[in-house]
């Protein structure tokens, strides 16, 4: 069985009630949807009470979901919404990650360092960010950003194509 197969038979398993399953599914992805919720927000309490939050919706809604392969989505999506909400509310401005001045007079480097990607990354605008960060380091497809976004998946396309654009410009401004 592959992965993907699996996880519809866990999400099959918990809409039957099986706690087991869920527990399962819960321990798979609650790490990377922290990550999300703290990439959005940048506030390690909101995450996490937007990740609490998320689940116990999804639990109560996992009934409804029609499709189990869409869980994914559904539950990256959850935890977007509810991020978004709590930061809403809270009406908490994003505060802005300081970041370690690069020392630019080091021997000429062909490949940018993993805290100069980041530092890329975090300067794109947000919704591109978050499509760069979910297509590369989540590995979900377009169909299932364009869930996560509400979004067509021509929008994802474009999204993540002007990402790219805007990350090779800055890596230009950095040689």
């Amino acid at each position: 069985m592959n992965k993907r197969v699996d996880e519809e038979y866990l999400v099959l398993k918990a809409q039957a009630g099986s706690e087991k399953a869920f527990s399962i599914l819960f321990r798979s992805y609650n790490p990377s949807l922290l990550r999300s919720a703290f990439r959005l927000c940048r506030n390690e309490q909101m995450a996490l009470d937007a990740v609490q939050d998320a689940w116990l919706t999804i639990s109560r809604t996992l009934g409804a979901l029609t499709k189990p392969a869409m869980f994914r989505a559904r539950v990256f999506k959850a935890v977007r919404w509810r991020t978004i909400d709590l930061m809403r509310k809270r009406d908490n401005n994003l505060e802005t990650l300081d970041e370690d001045v690069l020392d630019e007079s080091a021997e000429d480097q062909s490949w940018a360092t993993t805290n100069q990607i980041v530092s890329m990354v975090e300067r794109l605008p947000e919704v591109e960010r978050q499509a760069i960060y979910l297509f590369y380091l989540e590995e979900m497809s377009i169909k299932e950003l364009a869930k996560v976004f509400d979004v067509p998946t021509g929008t994802v396309k474009s999204r993540l194509n002007r990402a790219r654009t805007r990350l090779k410009k800055l890596v230009g401004d950095t040689e």
